[in-house]
């Protein structure tokens, strides 16, 4: 059922655009930096960053405002709530131990990947990745697979507001170029990702089908690229994670 404008919360939509407008990058806020990168006036963003406050999901020490462990329960009952992440952790960690490299799995939310489990093996990327974690879209192998089961407008949109940032040297950035790549991914079923993210990291995604063949979540292998080139990786990774996809559909409803 569609909501119509006077049955919605304007303070409260409010009050989650400055919960987003913390991240990785914007760890500790002042009330003019919420107010310019969630796009609100100053007394708003004030008001709603005073209330997190007063609801201990933000610190604040008269200047700077840093969210609290406590915002964890709002992530917390997504995860409890959807049975995927439960579901999928036991394959990833056979998986892993098969291919011998860090496996994940992944939705995708407007312009990221977020993370909802993972099997490591070892530590392969400058940051630490873990359920919750977020990877743009448009240079992650999941990111990359779950865009090629959109429509064509679908992907439009979401490219639309992405904001590029080439990561590497390798980083595609031009949207031409990665609706074409996207296409490609399309074709054959798989995305393999060579240093785009990060120098020395590659990686290799497939997506994961329901039982209606719908797309519902990624899964990916990642590997340093001087132990295994991403040229290597389809051979060395790909016909396990086929079987693991093969596997899942059945088991998802």
């Amino acid at each position: 059922m569609a909501a119509g404008e006077r049955d919605l919360m304007g303070g409260f939509a409010k009050g989650l655009r400055v919960l987003e407008a913390f991240g990785p990058e914007r760890q500790r806020l002042s009330i003019t930096e919420a107010a310019e990168t969630s796009g609100l006036d100053r007394a708003t963003a004030r008001r709603c960053l005073l209330t997190l406050a007063d609801l201990s999901y933000a610190d604040y020490d008269g200047k700077f405002f840093s969210l609290t462990p406590k915002i964890l329960r709002i992530g917390h009952s997504w995860l409890s709530a959807t049975p995927l992440p439960v579901l999928l952790q036991p394959h990833l960690d056979q998986l892993s131990e098969r291919v011998g490299h860090s496996a994940s799995a992944s939705i995708l939310d407007s312009t990221e990947i977020v993370y909802i489990a993972r099997a490591a093996q070892k530590r392969v990327m400058s940051i630490n990745l873990m359920p919750g974690s977020r990877l743009p879209a448009y240079s992650a192998s999941m990111g990359r697979v779950l865009l090629a089961a959109l429509s064509d407008a679908e992907i439009d949109v979401i490219l639309a507001a992405t904001q590029f940032k080439a990561h590497t040297p390798l980083t595609l950035i031009e949207p031409s170029a990665l609706k074409a790549e996207i296409a490609r991914v399309r074709e054959r079923g798989y995305a393999v990702i060579d240093q785009e993210l990060e120098i020395g990291l590659c990686s290799i995604a497939v997506p994961v089908r329901n039982d209606r063949g719908r797309v519902v979540a990624a899964i990916n292998v990642g590997a340093p690229a001087a132990i295994l080139p991403a040229a290597e990786l389809p051979a060395h990774c790909l016909p396990a994670m086929l079987e693991l996809q093969a596997r899942l559909t059945p088991l998802l409803p």
